[in-house]
C-alpha cells in the first residue's frame, strides 16, 4: 500500500463520513473534506493531497471539472466517485485526467486499489513530463553552447573544440555553467553588432549558423 494524504470532496455529508472511515481503516490519512467542486480545488491548492477523491455531482463545480482544474494545475492523483460507469462519461472523465474509479455503492476492498492504481499513475505521469522537461532544457542548453561556439570559432580563428575548451575553462574560472557562459558569449556578440552597426569584418556563413 502506498502512502497518502488524500482530500474527499462529496455534497453528501454521510457519504463523506463512510469514504472517510474506510480510507483511515485503510491507513490513509484524510486531510480535508468539501462539499462542492470550488471548495474542492481551494483546498487541493492549499494541502496538495497526493489524491482527490471527486464524486461526479457537486454543486458550484462538479466533478468532472474540479477533476480537470485539479490535474491540469498538477495538483495530485483524481479518484472519481459515480453512480455511473456508461462509456461516455468514462470519456469525458479521462479527457478531464481522473486516473481511476469508484462506482456507488461502493466497498472497502475497492477503496485502496482505486487509490493505489491513481497514484502510481499520477506519478509515473509526473516522472514521465519531468523527463521530458528536462530532455528539452538540455536540447535547449546544446543549441546555444553551438552558437556559442560558432561565435568563438569566428572571431577567434578557433576550432570546434578549441572553442569548446574555451567555454570550460570560462565556465570553471567564473564557477557558472555552460549554458550561462554561452548565453554571455552570444549577447556580447549581440551587443557588438549592435554598438557598431555591423562588424568591419564580413560575417559570411556566421549569421547563418548562430
Amino acid at each position: 500500500m502506498l502512502e497518502a494524504r488524500i482530500l474527499i470532496a462529496d455534497d453528501d455529508a454521510m457519504t463523506r463520513l463512510d469514504l472517510r472511515r474506510m480510507i483511515e481503516d485503510l491507513g490513509y490519512s484524510v486531510v480535508g473534506e468539501a462539499d462542492n467542486g470550488e471548495d474542492a480545488c481551494r483546498l487541493a491548492r492549499s494541502l496538495r493531497p497526493d489524491l482527490t477523491i471527486l464524486d461526479i455531482m457537486m454543486p458550484q463545480m462538479s466533478g468532472l471539472d474540479a477533476a480537470a482544474t485539479i490535474s491540469r494545475e498538477r495538483l495530485g492523483a483524481v479518484v472519481l466517485l459515480t453512480a455511473y460507469s456508461d462509456a461516455h462519461m468514462i470519456e469525458q472523465a479521462n479527457r478531464a485526467g481522473v486516473l481511476a474509479y469508484l462506482v456507488k455503492p461502493f466497498r472497502q476492498q475497492e477503496v485502496q486499489p482505486a487509490i493505489d492504481i491513481a497514484i502510481a499513475r499520477y506519478r509515473e505521469l509526473v516522472a514521465l513530463e519531468g523527463a521530458l522537461e528536462a530532455a528539452q532544457e538540455q536540447a535547449e542548453t546544446n543549441r546555444l553552447i553551438g552558437r556559442a561556439k560558432r561565435v568563438l570559432m569566428y572571431w577567434h580563428g578557433l576550432s570546434d573544440q578549441e572553442a569548446f575548451r574555451r567555454l570550460q575553462a570560462q565556465a570553471l574560472a567564473t564557477k557558472r555553467t555552460l549554458r550561462e557562459i554561452a548565453e554571455a558569449i552570444l549577447l556580447a556578440d549581440e551587443m557588438t553588432i549592435a554598438g557598431d552597426g555591423g562588424p568591419a569584418k564580413p560575417r559570411t556563413g556566421h549569421r547563418k549558423g548562430v
